[in-house]
């Protein structure tokens, strides 16, 4: 079930973009969040993907474009790469969650801790990416509309 609803969002925020043009796609519209763009939205949840499923619960090193120097990198990317690139690299990002998903049983823990805490399960990785790709979707309604007058698809 929660891979279900996850899956559900993560075709919504596929759904959201459909038939975008690039520069709506690029557009920073709200003054108080300059690097809020549906491309950068994009571009998050397939990092976020990959910093839950395959580095904390896989242990294995980060591959984004986030550093020191540039922690908001992966947004910035939303506005320097063509959505539909995003979009496929989110979608292949989701399938190796998938896949990690299901080799995994729902109580698994973590092989890495996150800032000290007791190490999170797959359960909780499942709740918490339900959550966050579900906000990211309001984001991704809100900014669509503000693009083009497109409303909930």
């Amino acid at each position: 079930m929660l891979s279900a609803w996850l899956d559900v969002h993560r075709a919504t925020a596929h759904r959201t973009c459909a038939g975008l043009g690039a520069r709506h796609a690029a557009a920073t519209p709200l003054p108080g969040s300059p690097l809020m763009s549906i491309g950068g939205i994009v571009s998050h949840l397939r990092w976020v993907e990959h910093a839950w499923f395959e580095m904390l619960l896989l242990g294995l090193p980060r591959q984004g474009h986030a550093t020191a120097d540039d922690p908001d990198a992966e947004w910035r990317r939303g506005t320097e790469i063509p959505l539909p690139r995003l979009l496929d690299e989110y979608e292949a990002q989701c399938e190796r969650s998938r896949n990690i998903t299901a080799r995994l049983d729902l109580d698994t823990p973590a092989l890495r801790a996150r800032g000290g805490e007791d190490p999170t399960t797959l359960r909780w990785v499942l709740v918490h990416m339900i959550e966050e790709t579900a906000r990211h979707n309001g984001h991704l309604d809100l900014l669509r509309e503000l693009a083009d007058g497109t409303t909930a698809r």
